[in-house]
């Protein structure tokens, strides 16, 4: 006999807890599914973990650095001679997402009209998902209202000798204790370049294999090149055009050989940072009549509703927007609609996210090759971080804000910053966009001094027909 609740909650991601607390405290019983760790992917092996990383990594940094701003570390040091320790790293990373994690589970166990329940969930048909729990036990629930929020998993690709050596994902290098000699990373998107410049600074060789002809090939092609030059300067070597044909394990010593068609890789570690898989493969979602696309995503429409009714996908599994604010705002769409009596949509939503290289990397809207491409007129401004007293101050003058807008409505259509602390200034932007505001809302807005956000009026003073 299955326990009968008002709604059913599958996965713990940044939509899924929040979602469950609300429906708790609508009256609504609620079960929560989760099969391994709370908090889901940001927190446990994506945004808070790596971001982790990127502070002790940029702390190196820093330290190899203090000689330029007068600062003397340690009687005797030599510049930069710094020696991170992994093992310690990595200990302080497993206390912040230990906290967190924790911090999730107690506050779905102690809120009202919520149940939690520990162990894989999978549909028996369209309002009823079993639990098998890791001790074999299995329990049937049943509910009106099911959301799913199942996140995703490294993508693997299937090359010649795979099975035959140890490689590295996003979640097993959070996990070494020991710093690699030689990193090699196929990828060349934003986890492959955010891991790709920490280890650097942690001390590892770094290779970059792209595929392609540039790296972060979504971006405009002169964000790549920036994104590029500050990497390659810190010494991460990158090989374009770099498809590995077959990979196997060193003879007689830890390590992978790496087949190119330039000649063959040794290395010591071997990470894949080549895209994600929803993890929607094993929730029996056809005996709900959820249908997946080929890539594994559940389609949805703009209130995140499946085609089956009573059933919504939230965060990484919808295809629309793999990120922990993109599924946050999943969780507040679904609830305004469902609970709040508004009506909300992620087709009205504005893209924006940041890529966290340091400097980071900060979009929202349309990016260059975009506007050009709807063969509408357009301005267009940019600067560079140079032009910034605040990075001109802390000796981070890497690159440049740009901005496009529509000359008749006057509207902005969107904006990048890469330079120092461009992933906070954005959010002037992305406010004036989601106010449906005209871009001289912001350019007469008065900044505090001295900051990287004051510059952005300035550099809408500068706006131009793009040609």
């Amino acid at each position: 006999m299955a326990q009968r609740f008002d709604a059913i909650v599958i996965g713990t991601g940044q939509s899924g807890p929040p979602l469950a607390v609300r429906l708790g405290k609508s009256g609504r019983k609620t079960a929560v599914i989760e099969r391994a760790s709370f908090g889901g992917t940001c927190v446990n092996v994506g945004c808070t973990p790596t971001k982790a990383y990127v502070a002790c990594a940029r702390a190196a940094h820093v330290a190899r650095h203090a000689a330029d701003f007068g600062v003397q570390i340690g009687r005797g040091a030599q510049p930069g001679d710094v020696r991170v320790d992994l093992a310690v790293v990595k200990a302080r990373k497993d206390r912040i997402i230990g906290a967190s994690r924790d911090g999730v589970e107690q506050w779905l166990r102690h809120a009202p009209n919520v149940s939690v329940f520990k162990g894989h969930a999978r549909f028996m048909g369209a309002h009823t998902v079993r639990v098998a729990a890791h001790d074999g036990a299995q329990i049937d629930l049943e509910a009106p209202e099911i959301f799913i929020n199942t996140g995703t998993r490294a993508q693997i690709p299937a090359i010649p000798g795979i099975d035959t050596i140890r490689y590295e994902t996003n979640s097993t290098l959070l996990a070494l204790e020991q710093l690699p000699e030689h990193l090699a990373i196929c990828g060349g998107s934003y986890v492959a370049l955010e891991f790709a410049q920490m280890f650097r600074r942690f001390g590892s060789r770094v290779t970059v294999l792209v595929r392609g002809r540039r790296v972060l090939a979504r971006e405009d092609e002169d964000d790549s090149r920036a994104v590029q030059e500050v990497l390659a300067r810190e010494g991460v070597d990158f090989r374009f055009g770099a498809e590995p044909r077959s990979v196997a394990p060193l003879d007689g010593q830890a390590g992978v050989r790496v087949a190119l068609d330039s000649g063959p890789l040794d290395v010591s570690h071997l990470l894949f940072a080549t895209g994600r898989l929803p993890n929607t493969d094993d929730l029996g979602l056809d005996a709900a009549g959820i249908e997946r696309d080929a890539h594994g995503l559940i389609a949805v429409d703009g209130q995140l509703r499946t085609r089956v009714e009573g059933v919504w996908a939230l965060g990484d599994v919808n295809g629309r927007g793999a990120f922990t604010h993109t599924s946050y705002d999943d969780f507040q769409i679904v609830a305004a609609n469902l609970l709040d009596g508004k009506v909300r949509s992620a087709d009205t939503r504005i893209p924006a996210y940041a890529v966290y290289v340091d400097p980071p990397l900060a979009r929202v809207g349309m990016s260059e090759r975009e506007v050009r491409e709807r063969g509408k007129p357009a301005l267009i401004a940019t600067m560079p971080m140079s032009r910034v007293g605040r990075a001109r101050e802390r000796g981070e003058t890497d690159g440049f804000m740009k901005a496009l807008v529509d000359p008749q409505t006057q509207r902005i259509l969107g904006a990048a910053i890469f330079g120092i602390e461009g992933d906070e200034a954005i959010h002037t932007f992305i406010d004036t966009m989601t106010a449906d505001a005209p871009y001289t809302t912001l350019q007469y807005a008065m900044h505090v001094h001295p900051t990287v956000s004051e510059l952005v009026p300035t550099l809408l003073d500068g706006l131009k027909p793009l040609e």
